[in-house]
C-alpha cells in the first residue's frame, strides 16, 4: 500500500535548478560538438537551437497547462491517443534518463580525474550514482537544496569564465575569430556543415523535458517559469561559449579530440591559467552530478505515473515517510549501474541511445500538442502554441533526428540507430508485455489447455476407472458364520477383515436350529461393532436351519457370494463335518 504522505511543493528556484543543471551542463560539450560539425558556423547552429527551444516553450506550456500531471510526453499522448503509444514515449524517456544519468556521472568522474588522477573512474561513477539515488530517496525538497547549490555555483563559474575571457579578448583582440570565419570549410559546404551542426547542437537542450516529468511536485504557476529560465540560460551560454572558443583557438585545434572532451577547461587555462581551469573542472564535476540528480527526479515522476496507470506493477507505488517512491529509485539505480558495468564506461556506446531517445521524446511531445488541439480543443489551458510554431518545432526536431541517424561514427563503433535498438527493443518488449498481460495470460491458458486438456481427460477417465474398480472390489460382501462368539472374538473377526480383505461389507450370520433362541446380548454386540468400525457396513442375519455344507451352498447362491468369501471359527471335535466338505469356507479364528 502506498504512503500518501504529502510533502512541500517546489518553488521557481529549486524547480529551475533541478532541470536547469541538466540542460545547462550541455555547455560542457555542446559547443565543441557543434564546432566539430559546423566549424566556424557553430554559433549560428546554436542560436537556431535556441529559436527551436523558444517554440517548444509554448508547446510544453500548452500541454502541461491543460494536463498538469507528471509524465511529460507520456502524459501528453496518454490523454490524446492510446496507452500503447504513450508507453512508447515513456520508454524513450526512460532510456533518455538512463543514458543521461550514466553519461553525466561518468563524465563528471572523468573531469574529477583531472583533479585526482588516482581516482578509479568506474568505481567512483557507481558511488556517485548511489549517492544521488540516496539523496532522491531522502526527498525531493532535500534534493532541491543540493540542486540549487550546484546550479548557482555553475552559473557563477560560467559568469567568471565569461568575464575573464571578455577581458582577455579586449586586450588581445578578435583576430582569431575573424580568421576562423574566413577559413574555408574542409568539406561538404556551408549547408552540410550547418545541417549536421544543428543536428548535433540539439543535444544542448537535453533536460528541457525534465520539468514536465515532475510538474506535480511544483507550486502552481512555476512550470512555465522553469521553461523560460532554461531557455534564457541555453540561449546565452551555449552560443556565447562557442563564440569565445572560436575567438581563442583555430577551428582545426577545436576539432581535435583533446579539445572536444575538455573544451571549457582548455579555454579557462588559456585565459586564466590553472586556477581558473581548476574552478571549471570542479564546476563540471558538480553540474554533471546535478544532471544525474535531474535524471533520478524526472524518472521517478514518470515511472510513478506509469505505475498509477497500471503499466508497471503496483509494487513500485510504495513510498517512505518523506514521500519518495524509493523502489522506483532503487530499480533505476540498479539499471544504471548494470549499463555502466556492461559498457565499462564507454559513453560513446550510449550516445546513440541518448541522442535518438531524447529527440524522439521532443518530437512526440510536439505531436502530443497537435493531438491535444484536435481531440481536446475544449480543454482549458493557460496558453496556446500557434499551429505554425508547432509544425516548425516538430519539423526541426525531426530534421535533427534525421541528421543524427545519418552521422558517421568512428571506425569500430556501431551506428547510433543500432545501439539505440539494442536498448530500446528489450524495454519496449517489457512494456508491451505489461500492457497486454491479460491477453498474454489468456493465450497462455489456451496453450496450456490445448497441451494438457487431453492429458487431463485421460487422467480423469483413468481415475474414474480406478475408483470404479476399487469400489467393485470393496463392494464384494463377505460372510462370517458365528456360533454366538463373545464380543472379543467378534472383534478379532472385524480386525482380520479390515487388515486382510478389500471390502466395506460383511454379513454376520447366526444359524439357529429348531427350538434354539438368539443370545440376549448378540444384537448389542453387533451394534457396538458397527459403531467401532464405521468404514465397514455390518449386516446381522439370522437363518433358520442346520449349519451344513448344503446350507452354505444355498446361501452362496442366494446372496451371490462365493463360498471362499465365507468364514467360520475353528471347529471343535464335535463338529459333524470335515473342513474340506464345506466347499472352501475359510477359518479365521
Amino acid at each position: 500500500m502506498s504512503n500518501t504522505t504529502t510533502h512541500p511543493k517546489l518553488g521557481e528556484l529549486p524547480s529551475t535548478a533541478i532541470c536547469g543543471n541538466d540542460i545547462s551542463s550541455s555547455v560542457l560539450y555542446v559547443s565543441a560538438l557543434a564546432i566539430a560539425f559546423a566549424g566556424q558556423y557553430a554559433w549560428i547552429t546554436l542560436l537556431t537551437v535556441s529559436f527551436v527551444l523558444f517554440l517548444f516553450r509554448k508547446i510544453y506550456g500548452e500541454v502541461v497547462g491543460a494536463i498538469p500531471l507528471n509524465g511529460g510526453a507520456y502524459n501528453a499522448l496518454l490523454n490524446t491517443t492510446s496507452k500503447s503509444m504513450a508507453s512508447v514515449a515513456a520508454t524513450l524517456t526512460i532510456l533518455s534518463y538512463m543514458a543521461t544519468a550514466v553519461i553525466s556521472a561518468n563524465e563528471a568522474m572523468h573531469y574529477f580525474h583531472h583533479l585526482v588522477t588516482a581516482l578509479p573512474i568506474i568505481g567512483a561513477t557507481i558511488v556517485l550514482l548511489v549517492l544521488f539515488a540516496a539523496l532522491t530517496i531522502g526527498g525531493i525538497k532535500e534534493s532541491s537544496v543540493v540542486a540549487i547549490g550546484i546550479f548557482v555555483f555553475h552559473l557563477v563559474s560560467l559568469a567568471l569564465l565569461a568575464v575573464v575571457i571578455g577581458y582577455f579578448l579586449i586586450v588581445n583582440g578578435l583576430d582569431i575569430f575573424w580568421q576562423n570565419q574566413a577559413e574555408p570549410l574542409s568539406s561538404g559546404g556551408v549547408g552540410k556543415a550547418i545541417f549536421f551542426g544543428f543536428a548535433a547542437s540539439m543535444l544542448g537542450v537535453s533536460g528541457f523535458e525534465s520539468s514536465a516529468n515532475f510538474v506535480e511536485e511544483q507550486e502552481v504557476g512555476v512550470f512555465p517559469k522553469t521553461l523560460r529560465n532554461m531557455w534564457v540560460i541555453v540561449s546565452i551560454i551555449n552560443p556565447l561559449m562557442a563564440v569565445f572558443a572560436l575567438a581563442l583557438f583555430s577551428v582545426p585545434v577545436l576539432q581535435s579530440d583533446a579539445y572536444q572532451n575538455t573544451l571549457l577547461i582548455e579555454m579557462a587555462n588559456q585565459v586564466g591559467g590553472k586556477w581558473l581551469a581548476g574552478v571549471i573542472a570542479i564546476d563540471a564535476v558538480l553540474v554533471l552530478s546535478g544532471a544525474v540528480l535531474t535524471s533520478f527526479v524526472g524518472v521517478t515522476g514518470l515511472l510513478e505515473r506509469m505505475t498509477l496507470d497500471r503499466i508497471l506493477p503496483q509494487f513500485f507505488l510504495e513510498k517512505n515517510r518523506r514521500g519518495s517512491a524509493y523502489r522506483i529509485i532503487i530499480v533505476f539505480l540498479l539499471l544504471c549501474i548494470s549499463v555502466l558495468v556492461i559498457t565499462q564506461g564507454n559513453v560513446k556506446l550510449l550516445a546513440g541511445v541518448y541522442t535518438i531517445s531524447f529527440l524522439s521524446v521532443m518530437a512526440l511531445f510536439g505531436i502530443g500538442n497537435i493531438l491535444l488541439k484536435v481531440k481536446r480543443a475544449s480543454l482549458p489551458r493557460p496558453e496556446k502554441a500557434a499551429w505554425l510554431s508547432v509544425f516548425l518545432a516538430v519539423g526541426a526536431v525531426l530534421t535533427a533526428l534525421y541528421g543524427n541517424l545519418r552521422m558517421e561514427t568512428k571506425e569500430g563503433l556501431p551506428s547510433n540507430f543500432t545501439v539505440f535498438l539494442e536498448y530500446f527493443v528489450p524495454f519496449i518488449v517489457g512494456v508491451a508485455i505489461m500492457l497486454n498481460r491479460t491477453l498474454l495470460l489468456k493465450v497462455a491458458l489456451k496453450v496450456i489447455q490445448a497441451l494438457f486438456l487431453p492429458v487431463q481427460r485421460f487422467v480423469e477417465k483413468t481415475n474414474a476407472r480406478i475408483l470404479a474398480t476399487i469400489n467393485t472390489i470393496n463392494n464384494q460382501e463377505f460372510v462370517f458364520f458365528t456360533k454366538g462368539e463373545n464380543i472379543a472374538l467378534l472383534n478379532k473377526v472385524m480386525l482380520y477383515i479390515r487388515d486382510n480383505e478389500h471390502t466395506h461389507r460383511i454379513k454376520i450370520v447366526r444359524v439357529l436350529n429348531d427350538g434354539e433362541s438368539m443370545p440376549s446380548n448378540m444384537a448389542n454386540e453387533i451394534d457396538f461393532l458397527d459403531r467401532e468400525y464405521p468404514e465397514i457396513k455390518i449386516d446381522f442375519v439370522v437363518e433358520k436351519g442346520v449349519f451344513s455344507p448344503q446350507l452354505i451352498r444355498e446361501l452362496s447362491q442366494k446372496w451371490k457370494i462365493p463360498i471362499n468369501f465365507m468364514f467360520i471359527g475353528s471347529p471343535t471335535e464335535k463338529f459333524p463335518y470335515r473342513v474340506e466338505e464345506l466347499g472352501g469356507v475359510r477359518l479365521i479364528i
